[in-house]
């Protein structure tokens, strides 16, 4: 029974270093693509939302969706789909894309905001390392508490 007290925070902080390391790889590719200086005219092929949330009381989520295409330096036509965007492009406007060359082309729509992407990426780091430290707090409380527990249950 007290295995619980530790797999589920070791199952939260597993998830929360997951997410830092999706925030950090997807900070770093945007930062690649913007620091590359290569841009190339895109057309949005599609524009889509998606829903989340909305079940008992909690608040909707809505976010959306572009596609785009566009043919990188090298010859080869690139689709990628990237969340957020205004939400007054649609499908056939033109855009101005910046992306890095390589195996996979790393592309974004987004203009370059470096410090607005790495405060956002600290941000969110900050806050997956309290959820890290409460989860290590909350073992450390419980593995001192049982210790000093005998076999019946009293101090």
């Amino acid at each position: 029974m007290d295995a619980i007290f530790y797999v589920i925070p070791g199952l939260v902080m597993a998830v929360a270093f997951f997410v830092a390391y999706r925030v950090v790889h997807r900070s770093l590719q945007m930062r690649s693509a913007w620091n590359s200086g290569l841009t190339a005219q895109a057309r949005c092929l599609r524009s889509y939302t998606t829903v989340s949330g909305g079940h008992g009381s909690t608040s909707v989520r809505t976010t959306l969706h572009h596609v785009y295409e566009f043919v990188a330096r090298d010859g080869r036509l690139v689709r990628f789909e990237e969340e957020g965007g205004p939400g007054t492009r649609v499908e056939g406007d033109l855009v101005t894309v910046h992306y890095a060359e390589g195996e996979q082309v790393v592309a974004t729509a987004h203009a370059p905001g470096h410090a607005r992407q790495a405060a956002a990426t600290v941000g969110i780091l900050v806050f997956l390392g309290v959820v890290v430290l409460f989860c290590v707090g909350f073992m450390s409380s419980y593995s001192d508490m049982s210790s000093g527990m005998d076999p019946m249950g009293a101090f």
